[in-house]
């Protein structure tokens, strides 16, 4: 009796999980052992995929076990890896489970760029094997029903997760086999199964048959709502409706048996009968419709057996009255299985190949929080390198500390000697010509690295255009113009910072040309550059002035501090601490990371004291700047005014400048080489990534492609070809019979004995012709009755024989080809001119012997072979 449903496996077409997730490890880690460690780890999950998927696999428990580790990894990555069209994109191809495909094409499938998707069906062939497994089950001791009942609670969760979870992990309308209603509807049938392994159990166990009938209900309720949810949908295999009425039936009928034993017990003869009864019929049910499916011979005959007894007694003895069957009380259910929920791990043996990869979410916080650290100390670098050009802007318009150096009137001034120095030392005016030189050359390759990538996906886009203006509704797949949204607001961007370091060269190249000769004549020897500084009247009534001292140290104070601010950018640029822990603390305390509260509150505790320390540094040059001016002031009183003395502190003064202009020229060169050198790293990163997506787009389109030409070509090719009206043959004078539909000439058998055609009735009715009609095949002697006789030289149509033939496909009939018959040429009623056939002799009804017909049978058709005329034998 006991027959289980089990569901088929899903097929999955070969993937290769390495490859991209190897190239997305390599482009997001920059330590050389943790992407080898974490590429390794890919490999192994392609391995597993394969052994899960790329075989068939058995009906046991190891096979279910790799089943659940592929699950529990593909979990374990999700939060790991951007699985998207436009990310780490991987299609996976899934063939309906149900769909047995067609003459011309393969099975209904899916392909799609979603992890969910992927997931969603592997849970689904979790639950179909754990299905299978169950029903293997020798079902006769404790350890096969327990399995059993374990499996198929296990295979009800799995299917229910799905009908939960299918749409939002799909984002689009899945194959028949996935969708909310069937998965559903296969829950609800696991779970009843599940119910019945209790039932038997309970029964095997001998339990009260008060609890027993109760399980036995249940199971029938879980079975009736299976039934109810599938019986108008064409989405499961066939053979599962008829079966999940018979165990609806059986179980209710074990319910009622069990019942009737308890009503025994207690007394109730008439109850005992009436419970019998109903069971009676619902087992006779099951054998009358669905016999081909379930055995029920043994329960129908304990079931007929107890139902006789119970009879018997009752009219000999308790004579108590049957009630009807709407007056018997419930039974009543008692439901022991549930659903077993998805909770991951589901596998006993899972260990995390990616257990050392933090998640995405967490890489995307610490990338942030980066950011966020970035600004703040670019930020307060950018603030103190300002505060030092104020600082030598100031100084070069006093011409300090050339001014209180230059005692004498005809030398160098020691500081524009040690500037000199530096100067020639970084290379002088030749490094700031070659680096204008290469600025050029980065730029014009990052612009063909970005418009390249951006060609790319503008012919990819243009392709797919064309496509969907050709196959309109058919062309069902992500537009590529929506797909690259991100990508090309990627690419403007960059484009946006090309422009902008543009600008930023032609105000550095600008700046150079200003300063270049003032800066080339830093470059030259003491000698030449002493030569070129006009010399003036000495100041020695300066030397050891009060105010000249005081200049001194408030310019040795302004160095010390420029001193420490060099000192705190460096201190600035090497903090680095790991955001990593405190992220995934938070992810496993909240489920969720508040990225901006937690990196605000930690950039402020680790940076807090150096921006108050930048903060007092520019606090303290305002002060000194302040008095340095006053000072100066002071100085410039005390000092003898003359055209000379003005001039070469004119000069000194742009040499100061010339100075900090190189210093500042070098390093923004430096900063613009080593940008446009990052810049290609990552255009080609995203050179990378518009790669990878137009080549699975370009899979994915030769796969759509591919099922479009397999559907075309199972599309009909032109309508139906009606069929000449000459196939009707009209009798000789008369006009072809009117009819809305052609009659299509007669289908052959090959292989039959050619028999001759039919022949016209005979002109004389006789009562011999009347019972030769009753002796023809039904359906054509009801012509004849119909209609009377007709009169010599009428035509006799020939329409209702020819009706009265098995129909069939239109052959050819020009003259040469196989099976032609020429048609007959109109001719006068003649009883004993045999068609177009001219036969040797006349037949007569004289000639008939005994229980002969008055005119031979129809002709059955024999094509291949040709007509012959008919001879009558005697």
């Amino acid at each position: 009796m006991t027959n289980f449903i089990s569901v088929q496996l899903k097929k999955a077409s070969e993937v290769d999980l390495a490859k991209p997730l190897c190239k997305f490890i390599q482009q997001s880690y920059s330590g050389a052992e943790a992407q080898a460690e974490h590429c390794r780890a890919a490999e192994e999950l392609s391995r597993l995929r394969k052994s899960a998927l790329g075989r068939p696999l058995d009906k046991h428990e190891s096979a279910l076990e790799t089943l659940l580790r592929y699950y529990d990894q593909l979990c374990s990555i999700e939060p790991k890896f951007p699985f998207s069209e436009n990310q780490v994109c991987v299609t996976f191809t899934w063939k309906d489970a149900f769909d047995k495909g067609s003459l011309f094409g393969g099975s209904a499938k899916l392909a799609l760029a979603s992890l969910g998707y992927e997931k969603t069906c592997v849970l689904f062939n979790c639950g179909a094997l754990a299905s299978q497994i169950a029903a293997e089950q020798n079902l006769d001791n404790d350890e096969g029903l327990k399995v059993a009942a374990k499996h198929y609670q296990f295979a009800s969760g799995a299917f229910q997760h799905i009908k939960d979870t299918v749409l939002s992990a799909l984002n689009r309308e899945p194959t028949v086999d996935i969708s909310p209603d069937t998965v559903g509807t296969l829950s609800l049938i696991m779970l009843a199964q599940a119910q019945e392994v209790f039932f038997l159990k309970a029964t095997r166990d001998k339990m009260k048959d008060g609890i027993i009938a109760k399980l036995a209900n249940q199971a029938a309720d879980y079975y009736g709502d299976a039934y109810k949810q599938c019986q108008y949908k064409d989405t499961l295999p066939k053979e599962v409706f008829p079966v999940l009425a018979a165990k609806h039936c059986i179980m209710q009928a074990n319910a009622e048996y069990h019942q009737s034993i308890l009503a025994k017990q207690q007394k109730k003869f008439g109850e005992e009968i009436g419970r019998l009864q109903h069971a009676a019929d619902l087992v006779k049910t099951v054998a009358s419709r669905y016999d081909e499916y379930i055995n029920v011979k043994d329960l129908v005959d304990k079931i007929n057996r107890a139902l006789a007894a119970a009879r018997k007694d009752n009219d000999f003895i308790y004579h108590d009255r049957v009630p009807d069957l709407k007056d018997l009380e419930s039974i009543g259910k008692a439901s022991l299985v549930k659903s077993t929920p998805v909770v991951v791990p589901l596998s006993q043996k899972f260990t995390d190949l990616f257990e050392k990869m933090v998640p995405l979410q967490v890489q995307q916080s610490v990338s942030v929080y980066n950011q966020r650290k970035a600004d703040l100390v670019n930020r307060s670098i950018a603030q103190m390198r300002e505060a030092t050009n104020l600082a030598n802007g100031v100084l070069a318009s006093l011409n300090l500390p050339a001014a209180i150096e230059d005692v004498s009137g005809d030398t160098v001034p020691q500081s524009i000697l040690n500037k000199s120095k530096s100067v020639i030392e970084q290379g002088g005016i030749e490094t700031v010509d070659q680096l204008i030189k290469e600025l050029p050359e980065l730029l014009q390759r990052n612009k063909e690295i970005l418009d390249e990538s951006l060609r790319l996906l503008d012919e990819e886009e243009a392709t797919d255009n064309d496509l969907r203006t050709k196959f309109k509704e058919r062309w069902q797949r992500t537009p590529s113009n929506e797909l690259y949204k991100p990508l090309r607001a990627e690419g403007a961007n960059y484009h946006n910072i090309l422009n902008k370091a543009v600008q930023a060269d032609g105000q550095v190249k600008e700046r150079y040309q200003t300063h270049r000769d003032t800066i080339a004549l830093l470059c030259k020897p003491e000698a030449e550059l002493n030569a070129a500084i006009p010399s003036a009247n000495p100041a020695k009534t300066l030397q050891g002035n009060e105010v000249v001292n005081v200049l001194r140290t408030l310019l040795a104070n302004l160095d010390e501090v420029k001193k420490e601010r060099e000192q705190l950018e460096n201190d600035l640029k090497s903090v680095n601490f790991d955001m990593t822990s405190k992220f995934l603390t938070a992810l496993a305390q909240d489920g969720a990371i508040n990225e901006e509260a937690i990196s605000v509150t930690e950039l402020d505790r680790i940076y807090g004291s150096y921006t108050q320390k930048v903060q007092e540094s520019i606090k303290k040059q305002e002060e000194l700047l302040k008095n340095i001016q006053n000072a100066h002031q002071d100085f410039s009183k005390m000092k003898q005014s003359n055209n000379e003395s003005n001039l070469r502190e004119e000069v000194l003064k742009n040499l100061a400048v010339a100075n900090d202009n190189f210093v500042e020229l070098v390093a923004n060169l430096k900063e613009g080489t080593k940008f446009y050198n990052e810049l290609t790293e990552i255009l080609l990163k995203f050179q990378n990534k518009c790669s990878d997506i137009i080549f699975a787009r370009k899979t994915e389109r030769d796969e759509l492609l591919k099922d479009l030409q397999q559907s075309i070509a199972r599309e009909p090719s032109a309508p139906s070809i009606p069929l000449p009206t000459y196939q009707t043959t009209p009798a000789a004078g008369s006009k072809p019979a009117a009819s809305p539909v052609p009659t299509p000439a007669p289908r052959t058998m090959v292989g039959t004995k050619p028999q001759p055609p039919a022949r016209p009735p005979p002109p004389v009715i006789s009562a011999a012709s009347s019972s030769s009609s009753a002796l023809a095949p039904s359906g054509t002697a009801a012509a004849p009755a119909a209609a009377p006789a007709p009169a010599p030289g009428a035509s006799a149509p020939a329409a209702s024989t020819a009706s009265s033939q098995a129909q069939g496909p239109p052959y050819p009939t020009y003259p040469g080809y196989q099976g032609y018959c020429q048609m007959p040429m109109p001719m006068g009623y003649n009883p004993y001119m045999y068609g177009q056939y001219n036969l040797p002799y006349a037949p007569s009804p004289m000639y008939q012997t005994s229980g002969q017909p008055p005119y031979p049978p129809p002709q059955q058709p024999g094509y291949p072979f040709p007509q012959q005329p008919y001879y009558h034998q005697q």
